[in-house]
């Protein structure tokens, strides 16, 4: 706990020095430039990895975009039909998008794009797509099975089209979009510079240029919102949000979102291969002080996986999460583990011990884990924390060496959230979901949700796949989310997207 507050300070010292912090709190933005400041990085050109960034800042654009609900909205593509046999999608382009160097937005270009998002790691390869083709100037895809969210899946950042001049052979050298601003200075991982696009087909945005930084402590974001140096502050950390509300030329925005902070565990590990085990580690928690306490939000404490603000996935009747130290001990202990004079567990001479990782870049993350650390030691679990690189949780996954991890999960990156259930929880599980675990009842329950549309059938599958997490725990839920963002009084008409798939910087403009 000692290390964990010196380490904290030390960090908030550091951010003093910065120096965008050492400008007058009355700084004024650069003559017409939209000023946004988040905590995620820029990890490259590839939409792969950084797309969140190009489409955020409305640098490209996809074939779908998603109303607040999640539900389809035209975006490259203007219009959509789908066959009788629900077996073919036509897409139709929007007439004269063109892309930020002159040339037309064809079917050719946005199938290049598509083809190689679905043979990369990301959502759309969990899509049973037969064929991508291009006809009369339409974009055509024809599927192995009928399979409903396709829309939702082509509205994720992966899938953002590119020009043909963006790329090397399969490499992308820039990043050269079609949306209403072009990239004018890119500097990874922390900065980009977009410029108005000449050749954007749409009302022009009221601003000239906008920027994105990307600022990973929670207080340096803070303190550039209440100094004036951004017009939108995205992920406040918690414990600063009521100190912003007090400022009057902040409008502070918070909104449940469609995220949940859970810990993924290594199902694999001796110590995580039962079941048993994985539900001790669940009743070791007090979620619900962790949320009033360090998350200054008591109604976020997550009973399930999905948050009540997910309607159709959200199960009121499922048995909520718990806190039940005895029972905990009472589980490990059918397991063969005992208590120590020390009270802590062991078993054939080897202490349940384990290392959980996380990151700072959700700055609420590190305290959590802390608070954890001591709710465990409760249960006679010894966890240690390890503060990373948020990489090194996917590539703990990959490569074996992940024991656990602590972070938050978006349910919305495809507006369907069966999109991420399919990339987080199939036969092989994913980067950010289930590890060296898999469900033949899930899956299939998951599989037949994409190729029904019926309003009850979806629901009990929905409920049978809430269900089975429920009871496996192959990632234990923590705490549901709550978007904080501070926008600027110099601002007006600015929406906060609850999906966080736009920042919505083209709609804005300076208030009178």
């Amino acid at each position: 706990m000692t290390s964990t507050l010196l380490h904290r300070r030390t960090l908030a010292l550091a951010t003093l020095s910065l120096p965008w912090l050492a400008r007058p709190a009355a700084a004024q933005p650069a003559a017409d430039t939209f000023r946004v400041v988040t905590s995620q990085e820029i990890n490259g050109l590839d939409p792969a990895r950084s797309g969140y960034v190009f489409a955020r800042m409305q640098v490209a654009e996809t074939l779908c975009g998603a109303d607040d609900g999640g539900l389809p909205v035209p975006q490259l593509a203007r219009s959509w039909s789908l066959s009788g046999d629900r077996l073919t999608w036509r897409f139709r382009l929007r007439e004269g998008a063109r892309f930020h160097d002159g040339t037309p937005v064809t079917a050719k270009a946005v199938l290049f794009c598509l083809d190689r998002a679905r043979r990369q790691a990301g959502v759309l390869g969990n899509a049973p797509i037969r064929q991508l083709a291009a006809e009369h100037g339409e974009v055509v895809i024809r599927m192995e099975r009928p399979f409903m969210p396709l829309t939702a899946f082509l509205a994720h950042y992966s899938t953002v089209v590119l020009a043909p001049a963006s790329f090397d052979g399969e490499a992308v050298r820039a990043v050269i979009g079609s949306g209403p601003f072009k990239v004018a200075k890119l500097l990874a991982p922390q900065r980009l510079e977009t410029e108005r696009s000449e050749f954007w087909d749409g009302a022009a945005p009221a601003f000239g240029r906008a920027s994105y930084l990307a600022a990973g402590r929670g207080e340096t974001r803070a303190a550039m919102a209440e100094g004036g140096q951004a017009e939108m502050v995205a992920q406040l950390a918690p414990e600063t949000v009521q100190r912003l509300r007090r400022d009057p030329h902040l409008d502070i925005r918070v909104q449940p979102i469609p995220r949940t902070r859970l810990i993924k565990l290594n199902c694999a590990s001796p110590l995580f291969n039962d079941v048993r085990a994985r539900r001790a580690i669940s009743l070791a928690l007090d979620r619900a002080g962790m949320a009033a306490a360090l998350l200054r939000s008591p109604g976020s404490a997550a009973t399930q996986m999905f948050p009540p603000s997910m309607a159709e996935w959200h199960v009121p009747g499922l048995p909520p999460l718990r806190r039940d130290v005895a029972e905990a001990r009472r589980l490990l202990g059918a397991l063969g583990w005992q208590s120590g004079d020390d009270g802590m567990l062991a078993r054939n001479g080897r202490p349940f011990r384990f290392t959980l990782r996380t990151f700072s870049d959700r700055p609420e993350l590190p305290g959590l884990a802390t608070a954890m650390q001591a709710q465990l030691r409760d249960a006679g679990i010894d966890m240690q924390v390890a503060v990373v690189n948020s990489g090194e949780i996917p590539a703990g996954h990959r490569d074996g060496t992940l024991d656990a991890a602590l972070m938050a999960r978006n349910f919305s990156l495809v507006p369907d959230p069966l999109g991420t259930m399919l990339q987080d929880f199939g036969p092989q599980g994913g980067d950010w979901g289930a590890m060296n675990w898999s469900s033949p009842p899930l899956v299939s329950a998951l599989q037949a949700l994409g190729g029904t549309a019926d309003p009850a059938e979806r629901a009990a599958l929905r409920g049978r796949a809430s269900a089975i997490l429920q009871e496996e725990v192959p990632v234990i839920p923590v705490a549901w989310f709550d978007l904080a963002t501070a926008v600027s009084r110099r601002v007006a008409g600015l929406t906060v997207d609850p999906l966080e798939i736009s920042f919505r910087v083209a709609g804005a403009r300076w208030a009178v």
